[in-house]
């Protein structure tokens, strides 16, 4: 006969496996939403007959649209998430941006493309800001980086889904047979979200609701506190009570400063991640390379940032998520340099694949840092305004590029642009407090002791 404990392992673990995966693919959409525009940009500009006539800056500020409603929906996400529950928002989320996908891909014209981005961003933000907070109330202290990277590489899988799709399907299915594909959640990952996605028990015991926290806590397998300190056969586990909530506890004395760098964190990693994956094939095609070739660059900019960002966040379980984050930000600076020298292809795509990892995987271990750095109250709204805010880099990524590229300037300035981003991601990352409010009690703040046997 099993143990309880050996039981309420399995359970946990089968709940963390399915909660993993539902948010994973949500993110791989999102993935594939932001990269499948940067792999139909080039057929937009050149043939107006699918939206009208469109410059390199029009389709820089449409690029930028998206990134609008990503933010709009992380920062409304971060009001309300805190409040409503993650599971809710996970599901608005799925509905909302399957639809915005699939209604894209109906637009008529340039006004109607990029209001339909707009909306679409504003589900994507809802998933991106609430999947890490999903994750680090489930995932096992000791592997909450690596299961944050698992979810958030799906950002770069999504991308290397929507390149291999665009090689093998734009012309037999077109720019709008792409962004169809981008609604398929609604029938799979929709029904998978509402069968087998449970609400968290500590989100559930941060808002009071005790016995039904202990409920789902026994029917998941999934502890509902995480701070504990052995005595005997009995561990006594403190449960803060947390009289703020969402954004006003981002602005108490405890979270207000590492608020202002993490959201900075994020701002450049975003403004990296969309400015290459929207501008980089443009840029290889103007250094000689055909349209194939492009496509395969940025094929290896998002595999590399898959491989590379899980490799990165074992790393960031054992020494740290700040050391790691700042060491990617580097490499990433130093790939982007190297990238204007006259380079044969094979070492172009390994230091196109090193800029993956210290652009795309270095806001996946972003990710991670920001939804472990907060306790559960403020989590969601942690989480979210770095997605909200970073998406500010997000919309400058595009714009910028496509700004650099309508003035005529020599294309190895855009990397000198984004390699300078990179360097001061690296140090604003220098100077966040090293602290982990999970692992800490506010000084004469009240708590419930409860004995865990």
């Amino acid at each position: 006969m099993k143990s309880p404990e050996a039981s309420a392992t399995k359970k946990q673990k089968n709940t963390v496996h399915w909660v993993v995966a539902i948010a994973a693919i949500a993110l791989i959409f999102d993935g594939y939403d932001l990269v499948v525009y940067g792999t139909v940009v080039s057929t937009l500009l050149n043939d107006p007959t699918h939206l009208g006539a469109i410059g390199p800056a029009t389709a820089g500020v449409l690029g930028s649209w998206a990134l609008f409603g990503v933010m709009v929906g992380a920062l409304v996400t971060g009001a309300i998430g805190d409040y409503l529950g993650r599971r809710k928002i996970m599901i608005a989320g799925i509905i909302w941006f399957s639809v915005g996908m699939g209604l894209t891909a109906l637009a008529p014209n340039v006004i109607a493309f990029g209001a339909l981005r707009f909306a679409t961003g504003i589900g994507v933000g809802a998933l991106v800001a609430t999947a890490g907070a999903v994750v680090a109330e489930f995932a096992p202290k000791g592997k909450r980086n690596y299961y944050n990277a698992i979810v958030y590489s799906g950002v770069p899988v999504g991308g290397v889904l929507a390149s291999l799709l665009a090689i093998v399907l734009l012309d037999l299915v077109g720019w709008r047979g792409l962004f169809l594909i981008g609604a398929t959640p609604l029938l799979f990952l929709l029904p998978m979200a509402l069968t087998k996605l449970p609400e968290s028990p500590q989100w559930l015991m941060a808002r009071g609701r005790t016995e039904e926290a202990e409920r789902v806590s026994i029917r998941t397998g999934v502890p509902i506190a995480e701070t504990a300190s052995t005595h005997g056969a009995h561990a006594l586990v403190f449960e803060p009570i947390d009289t703020k909530i969402g954004f006003r506890a981002l602005a108490s004395k405890k979270y207000a400063l590492p608020t202002l760098l993490l959201g900075l964190m994020s701002f450049a990693g975003l403004m990296l991640t969309y400015g290459l994956n929207t501008w980089l094939p443009q840029i290889m095609t103007q250094f000689g390379y055909g349209k194939s070739y492009s496509l395969a660059f940025l094929l290896v900019l998002n595999a590399g940032a898959v491989f590379g960002g899980l490799i990165a966040s074992v790393g960031a379980d054992r020494v740290g998520a700040k050391r790691v984050v700042s060491t990617t930000f580097f490499l990433a600076a130093v790939a982007m340099v190297m990238l204007t020298l006259q380079l044969p292809f094979g070492i172009l795509l390994a230091l196109v694949a090193v800029a993956g990892v210290g652009t795309i995987g270095t806001q996946v271990l972003i990710y991670g840092f920001v939804s472990n750095y907060y306790n559960s109250a403020a989590r969601g709204a942690g989480v979210a305004w770095c997605a909200g805010f970073g998406r500010l880099g997000g919309i400058f990524g595009p714009l910028i590029g496509g700004l650099l590229i309508a003035a005529g300037v020599q294309n190895h300035v855009a990397f000198y642009v984004f390699a300078a981003v990179a360097i001061v991601g690296a140090m604003v990352t220098a100077f966040v407090p090293l602290r982990n409010s999970e692992t800490q009690l506010p000084a004469g703040s009240a708590a419930r002791v409860k004995i865990a046997k």
